[in-house]
């Protein structure tokens, strides 16, 4: 008889066994059994299926092994039992019952896979998706959009999804939407699914899902489900090029006619080009307060759709805490204008684009263009505000391990070389920084 420790041990870890089980089997806040796509409630209803059809066939061998061993267990004066050799008709049921049984099995898999597989419709919204050593990039063909770490789906709407990778192999899932599909080099594959009509206006996490390297549990992105007319002012301004800085466009103008001698034809008007004000070009220094940089504008552009902060779920806002020993200078105010110019000088235009910026053309980074409208930087780790911004510039590797941004700010210690930025290598200062983050919180 086992020792009463022994015996103790044994249910202490069955409870814990049985707790784990339960916890697991909860919804939790990016739970994948509560499906919200006509893909997810495929799978779910697959799997469901399986968990029925398995626990059925458990509690009946189960059942069969408990009886077997009760029945036949050994007892004092009893003797041998009889040895059988063969029997057919026990041999045929055990054989044709798996047979059943997998075949309940095999049809609904294979019916699903082919489902889950077909190519998606042609109305369907076309979301290309690429995934970088840490961060994800989505773009919008039919609308000209190309943005990073956010993607914005229109409810009720098909969405078909086009995964590349840029590098090394990465997974990308939605969990309450379904899908967890491989991006694999050289080859697309394709995932689609439609978010359920009746979600409304909610937030869900992403995430990559096959080990990628140093920093892959930090390779995260949110998804929003909006209303169709909201998708369609969220699109409409993303494919805009920036409207800060921009070159207002020009518009033919006549010029005055030259008086002519008497009796001679009038020469015609010459046509000329001045630059026109144009309502949708917001420069620098009219938000910023100061002198323009070109020509001025008479209203701000509209700033298009965006998620609303205010109504962001506490498990899709961003709590990553920053490292220690990383700080700013609290009391430097950035300048719009001044940042605009020293971006256009540093070494952030080799990585990054920002449309309607001619010196920013970079796309070894995520495009910039309208930065200011979403809600986290770093793939989801850290909120999109000054604060975090500012460290991010100063001093990306300490804030993300891996991440192939350089380190920019003067006298720190570069996390992978463990050497000092100084500013003959083009480190940037605290007020050089801030500037430039006072630049980009106006590309909304």
């Amino acid at each position: 008889m086992p020792h009463p420790s022994r015996a103790r041990r044994r249910v202490t870890l069955a409870a814990l066994v049985a707790v784990c089980v339960l916890a697991a089997c909860q919804n939790g806040p990016n739970t994948t059994f509560e499906p919200h796509s006509e893909f997810g409630r495929a799978i779910d209803g697959l799997w469901k299926l399986l968990l029925h059809v398995g626990t059925v066939v458990f509690i009946f061998v189960e059942t069969l092994l408990v009886y077997t061993i009760i029945r036949f267990r050994r007892r004092e004066g009893q003797p041998e039992p009889k040895h059988v050799h063969g029997n057919t008709r026990l041999e045929i049921l055990w054989t044709v019952t798996p047979a059943i049984v997998l075949a309940c099995i095999a049809v609904p898999t294979v019916r699903t896979i082919f489902r889950t597989q077909a190519r998606a419709t042609p109305d369907a919204l076309q979301v290309e998706v690429y995934g970088h050593q840490w961060w994800w990039e989505f773009r919008y063909p039919q609308y000209g959009v190309v943005t990073a770490n956010e993607v914005y789906l229109p409810i009720g709407r098909k969405v078909n999804f086009a995964l590349r990778t840029q590098d090394v192999l990465h997974s990308f899932w939605i969990p309450q939407m379904g899908g967890k599909r491989d991006l694999i080099a050289n080859h697309t594959n394709y995932l689609w699914f439609t978010p359920d009509s009746s979600l409304g206006v909610l937030d869900w996490n992403g995430t990559c899902n096959e080990y990628c390297g140093l920093s892959h549990a930090n390779m995260k992105f949110r998804v929003f489900t909006v209303l169709p007319a909201d998708f369609e002012r969220w699109a409409h301004h993303q494919a805009l090029a920036t409207t800060v800085g921009a070159v207002p466009p020009t518009t033919p103008v006549a010029a005055p006619a030259t008086a002519t001698p008497a009796g001679a034809p009038a020469a015609p008007a010459r046509v000329g080009i001045r630059s026109a004000p144009d309502p949708l070009v917001r420069t620098v220094a009219q938000v910023s307060g100061g002198a323009p940089a070109v020509a001025p504008a008479s209203t701000v552009v509209d700033s298009g759709y965006v998620f609303p902060a205010d109504r962001m779920r506490s498990n899709v806002v961003a709590h990553t805490p920053i490292p220690d020993g990383l700080a700013f200078s609290p009391l430097v105010t950035g300048d719009a204008e001044r940042g605009m110019q020293t971006y256009n000088k540093s070494a952030c235009i080799g990585c990054h684009a920002i449309k309607g910026n001619p010196y920013s053309a970079g796309i070894v980074g995520p495009n910039l263009t309208h930065l200011a409208s979403r809600h986290t930087i770093a793939a989801g780790l850290y909120p999109n505000d000054t604060d975090h911004l500012r460290l991010w510039i100063k001093n990306a590797r300490a804030m993300k391990p891996g991440v192939i941004m350089p380190v920019l700010g003067v006298n720190e210690i570069d996390p992978l070389t463990h050497a000092r930025v100084t500013a003959a290598v083009g480190g940037l200062t605290d007020q050089q920084i801030a500037d430039i983050v006072a630049y980009l919180q106006l590309l909304r």
